[in-house]
């Protein structure tokens, strides 16, 4: 097994967690009252769990973390912020959308890198400790979760504005 391959390959995992957890933070932030915000919360939970797992197959396998790359995440996911969403300042239903698509994509690079460990458990031995297939198993739940959100989101972001309340992404508000 080419263990420095495999070492590159978890660094960029970690990479994309950090990012993902930043990402799902604020769009929790962004969603609070509604079923995206609700979700999130437990997501959250969840990835920072992927994320210590993954930290202890690097160290079962003796790799020392990239620090580089974990911070080139977090500044890569600020300045993701500033993308147009269709207002000047602010969150939009355009906003909402791209986050869960851009956590849909994480999902399933997540799912294929359990995977992928999975397989490879049989090849080291210090991999056989950890039970991937819970990963797999969660990912594909959380796959299946933020696609029916992202699928809401698009409808809500793509509808008439008279239409979005209906759909209850969108917190409503009182007039005045």
């Amino acid at each position: 097994m080419n263990l420095d391959l495999l070492r590159i390959y978890l660094n960029d995992h970690l990479m994309g967690s950090v990012g993902g957890l930043e990402l799902a933070k604020r769009a929790r932030a962004e969603n609070e009252g509604n079923a995206v915000g609700e979700y999130l919360a437990s997501l959250i939970e969840e990835l920072q769990a992927d994320r210590a797992t993954l930290k202890n197959v690097m160290r079962a396998l003796g790799f020392k973390l990239d620090p580089f790359k974990q911070g080139a995440a977090w500044v890569g996911e600020k300045f993701e912020r500033l993308k147009l969403n269709g207002r000047i300042l602010g969150y939009s239903p355009l906003s909402r959308l791209e986050e869960l698509e851009l956590l849909c994509l994480g999902t399933e690079g997540r799912l294929s890198m359990w995977r992928t460990l999975r397989g490879l458990a049989g090849k080291d031995e210090r991999l056989g400790r950890f039970d991937f297939t819970v990963h797999i198993h969660r990912a594909e739940q959380q796959r299946r979760a933020l696609e029916r959100l992202r699928q809401r989101a698009a409808d809500e972001a793509f509808s008439d504005p008279e239409e979005r309340s209906v759909l209850r992404l969108t917190p409503t508000r009182e007039p005045g």
